[in-house]
């Protein structure tokens, strides 16, 4: 069985992936054919785990070569948090493509990047979820309870291997965000964050 671990990026894949490695009736892989083109895109072999974003984008491509024989998890994290981390981003990867003549075309120079990051994660994930509406095998992940579901997520796929080397690799910050967006956008995002913080907190509330 194959399972592909569908994200906006950001989020904890290459640790999930890292921790995939300590199974043994699986191989693993983060992003490892990106490069390629046509069939030989999606030619992951039998009793294979991947971790790609960039598959939100060929889910119908997915869909007819794995249909529902595959398993699915759709990893995410708290979206304040994905957002901000692609901030930090926002001049290269996936973010630069989004909205630079890719997917966003005439975006305004002074656009908020909290903004343009919150857009780009509210429409992968719609697009995850309407993907999945009709899976039979799959699973929600959290990165805040990413321990415990992965505990969940081994039984589910009847993984075999270290459990105990798996659960250490997310106690290690693996591909995290070092570069900074320049000030003026910092400055354009502090309003943006502040209101989503306060619509996080209400709904936790309410």
């Amino acid at each position: 069985m194959n399972v592909f671990v569908l994200n906006t990026g950001r989020c904890g894949s290459t640790t999930f992936i890292k921790a995939c490695h300590n199974i043994s009736n699986y191989t693993s892989g983060h992003e490892s054919r990106t490069a390629l083109l046509g069939d030989d895109r999606l030619e992951y072999p039998l009793n294979h785990i991947e971790a790609d974003n960039r598959l939100s984008w060929l889910l119908g491509r997915l869909d007819k070569i794995y249909g529902t024989d595959a398993f699915y998890v759709h990893l995410k994290r708290n979206i304040y948090d994905t957002a901000k981390s692609f901030t930090k981003r926002y001049s290269s990867g996936i973010m630069k493509a989004y909205r630079e003549k890719g997917i966003i075309l005439n975006l305004l120079k002074n656009s908020d990047p909290m903004a343009v990051a919150m857009d780009y994660c509210n429409t992968i994930n719609g697009i995850i979820e309407l993907f999945l509406k009709d899976k039979p095998k799959k699973f929600l992940m959290d990165l805040e309870n990413i321990e415990s579901d992965f505990v969940s997520f081994w039984k589910l796929i009847q993984a075999q291997g270290n459990l105990n080397n798996a659960l250490n690799e997310f106690k290690t910050h693996h591909n995290a965000s070092e570069h900074t967006i320049d000030k003026s956008s910092q400055k354009q995002s502090s309003g943006l964050m502040s209101q989503i913080k306060m619509r996080l907190g209400k709904s936790k509330h309410s």
